[in-house]
């Protein structure tokens, strides 16, 4: 039975809402699933980053609320 961890990329758009994309692992599979619009992606590589491209694409979200 394999693992399966869980993390979440959020940024905030210029209106001061929250917009987050979770990245789910299963072994050497990454799944991204935006909460706001329900887009999702098979991204085994860069993960992150790419929910960052479309934090920033589809919601214009760039805050990173971890540095604010």
């Amino acid at each position: 039975m394999s693992q399966i961890d869980r993390s979440k990329v959020s940024r905030w758009d210029l209106h001061g809402r929250e917009h987050v994309v979770r990245v789910r692992r299963s072994g050497a599979r990454r799944t991204l699933r935006c909460d706001t619009c329900g887009w999702h992606k098979v991204a085994p590589f860069l993960p992150w980053l790419r929910a960052q491209e479309h934090l920033a694409d589809a919601h214009q979200a760039t805050v990173n609320p971890a540095a604010a």
